[in-house]
């Protein structure tokens, strides 16, 4: 047991899939789990652990924003010995050739700022996924035939963001979309030596304004969670 998480040792699993809304981990652990346990309660930020296709994986919420995420990244790693940690998410498009209900495989996370930004003090420390978890990933949605892109992403501090100056900049070299915990999470990995990757769903799009209808969330969601647990256990 830590701080933030109440899992008795042993309950956490090696593979951990981190959704940040606590209420998405417990859809998924209703979905696509068997046997899934509820083995985090914490300030109600759910995690469950049970298996799919036999291999034992957690779900675990790991809040809004790269400060919450990397709480419970660093006792997951820590504490609990996680291995491998997908983010699955939803993010805003910010290419043309970007559409609502598309997956984004984030390689790289730009970031104006994380949380390890006073380790880092002068450097521009560039935080990118674990390759072999990628090129899975990329197999297994190119397998689903989910129209999917590979390449960096933006994360924000910010949700309510003023800044279109950035975002034209960003636009403008070839970032695919926006969210909020990708590059903190890279980070961590690298330090700690484990696997991450960001698997997420476009849900709205910065330049052409769309968004995905709550209805058909749930659907879309479940191609990205698909992809990561392909990804996590390919010879499943």
């Amino acid at each position: 047991m830590t701080v933030h998480i109440g899992a008795k040792p042993g309950e956490i699993a090696d593979t951990v899939l981190m959704p940040g809304d606590p209420y998405r981990a417990k859809w998924v652990a209703e979905t696509f789990l068997e046997n899934a346990t509820c083995v985090n309660e914490v300030r109600g930020m759910l995690g469950f652990t049970g298996t799919w296709r036999g291999q034992r994986v957690t779900v675990q919420g790991s809040g809004m924003g790269m400060p919450s995420l990397s709480i419970y990244a660093n006792e997951l790693i820590r504490d609990y010995g996680a291995q491998t940690l997908i983010r699955i998410g939803s993010c805003g498009g910010m290419q043309t050739d970007v559409g609502i209900r598309d997956v984004i495989l984030a390689m790289t996370a730009s970031t104006l700022s994380t949380p390890s930004r006073g380790i880092f003090r002068e450097l521009n420390f560039a935080p990118s996924a674990d390759w072999s978890l990628l090129q899975a990933a990329a197999t297994a949605a190119q397998g689903m035939e989910i129209p999917t892109h590979i390449g960096g992403i933006y994360s924000s501090d910010v949700f309510y963001d003023e800044r279109p100056d950035l975002t034209e900049q960003m636009t403008r070299h070839g970032i695919l979309g926006v969210e909020m915990e990708t590059a903190e999470l890279y980070i961590l990995a690298a330090r700690h030596k484990v696997r991450a990757l960001a698997v997420l769903t476009v849900s709205d799009h910065l330049l052409t304004h769309e968004a995905l209808p709550s209805e058909d969330r749930e659907r879309s969601f479940g191609d990205m969670v698909e992809i990561a647990l392909r990804a996590a256990f390919p010879g499943a």
